[in-house]
């Protein structure tokens, strides 16, 4: 290395070596060329390069000469280098750009953001429209409804069978469950097994329950294929996992096998991905679809989320141990999946859909880093239920639209009261919508709702229940402390634990909730195994009186009596979330499940009347959707660039979900380009309103939200969908091409995204290039 006096002398010598090719100083005519003449850009100059004395580079369409020995020192910007004119663009102002040719074929119909590999012939036109919407007949919104596959009748119970769902108002229909077998594959059992509901089963003399002779298969698959020849318009999907079979499934004798399911088949008891068992598995997949007439497969994985006793307490013992690399599997899941699905779909041309049921609870989705996943989805059902249940004591409603500051759950976490959560309660499906929202458009997220109740006895404090306390005793398996479900005749769709005792929950069919407010006990509860004459909880004692909340858009039964409290759906709340959902241009409604709905039958019990299975809400849901405009099909509600470069940005690093809090990932920024990145360039992006405006970083980069989408708690809903984020490089760094920096990275709610990135260098700025690929872009 020269130190600086010799470097002079090395200059002098480099400057009478060169002569008259050289100028003087830089006015001299002739020696500098006008930046307005055109030439051929050298090569490139590069941080990691050594030049020396008569060197000549390109940096951001300008030709560069060294004067002495250099490396790392930018041209334009260090002593070393004199500018010689401009290159490549004709004149040295913007740099030039690549041009794209604009999307052809299959490409104009892809859904903004979803993942696409362009070797691939997708045929996303099969499904999608030339503006990414989905085709679903005349409908505009999706009514997606889970078709459950245990409920035959063969129990003595009643059925309800494939001829049952309301064809002409669902758009989608999720046939549960199919689970992961003790192979890794797909499987719903044996399906010779005349006794497989899904494959064997039959229903002599049932009207509407004939096989079609044509497939080679009986059971629920044959009806639905049977069914979709009439209704073409409608999609089915094989849904697999749910709450009792993600981490095992039931044998053809009833038992549960706890054989890993989800957990063991993508992730290796040290944390690591099993992509053999994931190959596997998505290999299955593809057959299954092909094999049985599948729109697609809906993964219902609870949980991948690195929070310690998330999901099924039986399935702990597995899943525990594997936390720490749940999300990293999960990804490599949905990745797999979808790349496996593009490939048979484009051998086939026939478009599958990818979709997965997601939590909705912002302590479940904190352990789940930024959802990743996304990028490979059609669309999500967001589980926006269940947010309240006897797995605790704490009283509230099941599905709360929105919150009312006054969530008993939360006060107790100081959720209200902690300055950094900005007063955001996280329990309601407003919330959890603005937290998808950050990295899916309004039309690839649905909302779930539930068509059962969930309730407590022994319910103290509160209003009529709501918000009060119930604690429970003899808690299901896994639970140290829980609230005391509600039994007997308030729990009519209870499961049984290991020993065969019924699980106190309060879950019920809607239609017999309906009947509880009714003050009827129902023609059908000794074929849920009530014996009302000996068991004093089987009987109907007491009033149960509807309650509404206008700000949680929650009703409710309260029985004072019996202190009982069910929450419960019907027309009132229906109705405001289906305006809600096309007011916020939603993808539409996803609903557990269609047995659950209810109609008045007055020719039953005994002529008296009574609720029953039927469609009152689906048909809700359908009707309010009929003069709802198209939803929304794109991410970025900015105006966009008209140029992209090739930045990356990544959130890397989180702590398991137990240890993150506040949530303290890494922003990795890596220049794809070929471009400098000066000290000064800035980043932004949107960040969901589900956390507060108050990200911040840690390493001295300034980052902060320059707009603020929402202030203030969110009672009553969220105003706004994006807070906006700006970071720039400081004064004293630069990122070479090729290069990353590390920001450490701050916020205090669990988001989705980030999303709709801009890069400003040079007073020009840019899109990014995975967002808008067919933009002309920056080299």
């Amino acid at each position: 290395m020269m130190n600086r006096s010799q470097l002079g002398v090395a200059v002098a010598a480099a400057l009478l070596a060169i002569g008259a090719s050289w100028p003087a100083h830089a006015g001299q005519k002739g020696a500098v060329r006008a930046l307005s003449e055109v030439a051929a850009c050298p090569a490139v100059w590069k941080a990691d390069s050594v030049y020396t004395v008569g060197d000549r580079v390109s940096y951001q369409s300008k030709e560069y000469v060294a004067r002495w020995w250099t490396r790392g020192d930018i041209p334009g910007a260090s002593e070393p280098w004199t500018l010689v004119g401009g290159c490549g663009d004709g004149g040295g102002g913007e740099p030039p750009l690549t041009q794209v040719p604009p999307p052809t074929g299959h490409a104009l119909c892809r859904p903004d953001g979803l993942y696409f590999n362009p070797n691939v012939n997708v045929p996303y036109c099969q499904v999608y429209d030339t503006e990414g919407r989905e085709k679903m007949g005349n409908a505009k919104r999706r009514v997606i409804g889970y078709f459950t596959s245990w409920r035959t009748g063969k129990d003595g119970a009643p059925a309800y069978l494939v001829k049952d769902i309301p064809w002409d108002k669902v758009t989608h229909i999720n046939f549960a469950f199919a689970h992961v077998d003790g192979n890794n594959r797909l499987s719903v059992g044996n399906a010779a097994d005349p006794n497989n509901a899904a494959t064997g089963m039959q229903w002599p003399g049932v009207a509407g329950a004939e096989m079609d002779p044509n497939l080679p298969y009986k059971g629920h698959f044959n009806l639905l294929n049977k069914f979709k020849q009439q209704y073409p318009h409608v999609k089915t999907l094989v849904s697999v996992g749910g709450w009792a079979e993600t981490g095992g499934y039931f044998g053809a004798d009833g038992k549960r096998v706890s054989s890993g399911g989800f957990y063991s088949m993508t992730t290796h008891a040290n944390g690591s991905i099993n992509q053999a068992g994931i190959n596997t598995f998505a290999d299955s997949a593809v057959a299954f679809l092909r094999q049985y007439g599948f729109n697609g497969v809906d993964i219902d994985y609870e949980y991948p989320t690195s929070m310690r006793d998330a999901g099924n307490p039986l399935d702990w013992v597995v899943a525990n141990a594997r936390r720490a690399g749940l999300n990293a599997s999960y990804n490599a899941l949905m990745k797999t999946l979808r790349e496996k699905l593009d490939a048979a779909g484009a051998q086939d041309g026939k478009y599958y859909l990818l979709t997965v049921a997601a939590p909705a609870s912002g302590y479940l989705l904190r352990g789940m880093e930024n959802f990743q996943a996304l990028q490979y989805l059609d669309y999500v059902n967001i589980m926006s239920y269940d947010l309240h249940g006897a797995w605790n004591e704490f009283v509230g409603p099941n599905a709360a639209l929105f919150d009312d500051g006054k969530d008993a759950e939360l006060a107790r976490w100081s959720v209200y009261t902690t300055p950094q959560y900005g007063g955001i309660g996280y329990l309601n499906t407003d919330w959890a919508y603005h937290y998808f929202r950050g990295a899916l458009q309004g039309g690839r997220i649905n909302v779930g709702v539930p068509y059962y109740t969930r309730g407590w006895r022994n319910v103290s404090g509160g209003t009529n229940g709501l918000w009060g306390r119930s604690v429970g005793s003899n808690c299901p398996t896994g639970l140290t402390s829980c609230g005391d479900g509600a039994r007997g005749i308030d729990n009519l769709w209870h499961d049984d634990d290991e020993q065969g005792r019924e699980v106190g929950a309060g879950s019920n069919p809607m239609w017999h909730a309906k009947n509880l407010e009714k003050g009827l006990p129902g023609s059908y509860i000794g074929a849920y195994g009530l014996t009302p004459d000996t068991d004093p909880e089987d009987r109907l004692t007491g009033t149960y009186t509807r309650y509404y909340d206008n700000t949680l858009v929650a009703p409710w039964l309260w029985n004072p009596q019996k202190q009982v409290f069910l929450s419960t759906e019907d027309e009132q709340s229906v109705q405001k979330k289906a305006q809600w959902i096309a007011s916020n241009n939603l993808g539409g409604v996803m609903f557990w499940e269609l047995a659950g709905d209810y109609e008045w039958y007055p020719s039953r019990n005994g002529g008296r009347g009574e609720y029953f299975m039927g469609s009152k809400l689906t048909r809700a849901f359908a009707d309010a959707f009929t003069s709802a405009t198209p939803y929304g099909n794109k991410r970025n509600p900015r105006t966009i660039p008209n140029a992209a470069i090739d930045v990356g940005f990544e959130l890397l690093s989180y702590q398991l979900g137990d240890s993150n809090y506040p949530i303290n990932p890494t922003l990795r920024i890596t220049n794809r380009s070929s471009v400098m990145f000066p000290g000064g360039t800035e980043f932004q992006f949107d960040l969901a309103t589900a956390a507060p405006a108050n990200a911040k970083d840690q390493s001295g980069y300034g980052l902060s939200v320059i707009q603020v989408g929402h202030a203030g708690n969110n009672v009553g809903g969220l105003k706004g969908d994006f807070n906006r984020v700006s970071v720039k490089l400081p004064n004293w760094k630069t990122l070479p091409a090729g290069a990353s920096t590390d920001i450490s990275f701050v916020y205090y709610l669990p988001l989705s995204g980030p999303a709709n990135y801009t890069v400003t260098l040079n007073g020009k700025t840019y899109a990014i290039r995975a967002e808008q690929p067919y933009l002309p872009y920056l080299k």
